[in-house]
């Protein structure tokens, strides 16, 4: 370890993260200028404090280029996907439908953002809820910065649960597996490793369960805040028994399904029982408000709510039939299928991520470090395909398919620009464990353990939220912290696998303010160089999320 002293160490640790928070949020820079500034910081501090090897460095940022085209292609299909409907004519359906179930924004938000994105959350994961929810709220009359904001929101209680269970059954799992201290515990409680993997995935439902019921309430009071012509929570407020419903929708099913089928089901499963108890209720009037809520009317959308993203919102209403309904649907559920089968199927899985279709490095300059890319896994190829099958579904002419991708390319350069630096820097900084000093997030982690002694509990989701923030995945905030916040529950004295719950719980709130996830979101929509602004709205109910989870902990850990 450096002669440095611990504190100094963590203050170094976490320059990185202020150097984001700063320019980012706090001056808000765009991210294209900003994130390339943190990247060289973070080079120098892991080159001459930690002295990190440069084929250590190389190697990390080689990772962090493949991951950032990895979620560019993402970003590429959910952008062409809308786009493709956006030509055929079929969003005006799909916006006519919504009209006709409500023409609250509120409960638009609710089934789309929140039911809708959790469905898509437990079968993909990859920051993809946002990339589809965003543009489809865009399509049925949302500010572009509105529809981010409430799609990053939900980013937050299904995540841990996330395609098919990876934060738990990969991240817990990787970080916990093994280890004597681990074992010595799951033994003495005469338990298998795999039962008590499921055991903390269950607690991190239940801890959800609690907080989540609110999520709903708390992103439509964002949206009327922020977005709406009175700038009131109380319009938010006003809906609260809708909000309510439908949050316990989800949060009752993903619980049971945590306790008794493990952390596979709880997002996947729950998402879709939300949606057949609260659309149906919708349509049937079921706690409906007496007055309707609106953005205010196009014209008077202050600049920074606008994207590049242009949809036309004045299309005339026309009386539609079921038929044509499902049809301009038909995308969706296309894309929701696939996703379900190549991670859940197993025969298609491995087709998808054979040997034959995934390209990578395994050992990048000897340092341990590998990269991968699986393009046919990935959901922007799902996307792809997606919008192929749309030119036969619709007809589309030759013209429209152009400029359906025309459209699309020229959106993405701009989230380019900041992921190409912003996830090697990641990468940097997770990788930055040296012969003598442990990598930054431990080293950060370290430093604030020292400052809350026995209150640990409260403060251990905001480490998940922090490993989020920085890595831009709740899985991998787990493999880094798992280890470390099951050795702080057992220097203090509290229940091992509630602590490790906390870690998880935090590390998915932690997705509504990581900068992959807001770029890729924002890109969706083209308000690139707004992330700041964006960010500052979501570290809210970041921020009330990771509290209230924190003071949970410390009563029951």
């Amino acid at each position: 370890m450096s002669d440095l002293p611990v504190l100094i160490l963590s203050l170094l640790a976490l320059a990185p993260i202020g150097v984001v928070m700063l320019f980012l949020v706090v001056l808000r820079w765009p991210a294209k200028k900003t994130m390339p500034l943190a990247y060289v910081g973070t080079v120098l501090i892991a080159l001459i404090v930690w002295q990190v090897n440069v084929s250590q460095v190389a190697a990390a940022s080689i990772h962090g280029v493949v991951t950032a085209l990895n979620i560019l292609f993402i970003v590429f299909g959910a952008i062409l996907l809308l786009n493709t409907l956006k030509a055929s004519g079929e969003i005006a359906v799909i916006r006519e439908g919504f009209v006709s179930l409500s023409p609250d924004r509120r409960i638009q938000a609710i089934i789309i953002a929140w039911l809708f994105g959790s469905f898509i959350e437990g079968a993909a994961g990859f920051g993809t809820p946002a990339a589809i929810a965003a543009p489809l709220l865009v399509a049925i009359g949302f500010p572009p910065m509105a529809a981010v904001v409430a799609a990053l929101i939900i980013q937050s209680t299904p995540v841990s649960f996330g395609a098919v269970g990876t934060p738990i059954l990969v991240g817990v799992n990787t970080g916990l597996s093994g280890h004597e201290s681990v074992m010595a515990v799951v033994t003495a409680a005469q338990m298998t490793f795999p039962d008590y993997l499921r055991r903390i995935g269950a607690t991190v439902a239940s801890i959800h369960g609690v907080i989540g019921t609110f999520i709903p309430l708390i992103m439509v009071c964002v949206l009327t805040r922020f977005f709406g012509t009175g700038k009131s929570i109380r319009e938010g407020l006003a809906i609260w028994p809708f909000a309510i419903f439908a949050g316990l929708a989800f949060t009752i099913p993903s619980v049971i399904l945590a306790w008794s089928l493990g952390p596979e089901f709880p997002s996947l499963v729950g998402g879709l029982i939300g949606l057949l108890i609260v659309v149906p209720a919708t349509k049937a009037g079921f706690l409906q408000p007496k007055r309707v809520w609106q953005f205010p009317a196009e014209e008077q959308w202050e600049p920074d709510w606008k994207g590049e993203l242009e949809v036309d919102l004045h299309s005339e209403g026309t009386s539609r039939s079921k038929g044509e309904y499902l049809k301009a649907w038909l995308p969706y559920v296309i894309v929701a299928v696939l996703l379900v089968a190549t991670r859940t199927l197993p025969d298609v899985k491995a087709w998808v991520t054979s040997a034959a279709v995934t390209f990578g490095w395994a050992d990048i300059f000897g340092t341990g470090i590998g990269t991968k890319t699986q393009p046919l896994y990935l959901p922007g190829f799902l996307f792809l395909l997606t919008s192929v099958i749309c030119y036969v579904l619709f007809g589309m002419k030759g013209s429209a398919i152009r400029q359906s991708w025309k459209e699309s390319s020229s959106m993405i350069f701009g989230a380019g620009a900041a992921l190409i630096f912003a996830v090697p820097m990641v990468q940097v900084f997770i990788n930055s464990q040296s012969e003598t000093m442990s990598a930054m997030p431990l080293v950060l982690a370290d430093g604030v353990s020292s400052l809350f002694g026995s209150l640990w509990p409260l403060i251990a989701p905001t480490i998940g939220a922090l490993g989020a923030f920085i890595a831009g995945s709740n899985t991998i905030s787990n493999m880094m912290f798992s280890l470390f916040q099951f050795g702080m529950a057992e220097k203090i004295d509290a229940i091992p696998h509630i602590v490790v719950a906390l870690q998880a719980v935090g590390g998915a709130a932690g997705n509504m303010i990581c900068v992959h996830n807001v770029v890729a979101a924002s890109a969706t929509v083209g308000l690139i160089g707004k992330e700041g602004l964006i960010i500052r709205k979501t570290l809210i109910p970041m921020t009330i999320y990771v509290v209230i989870s924190g003071i949970i902990g410390l009563l029951i850990a």
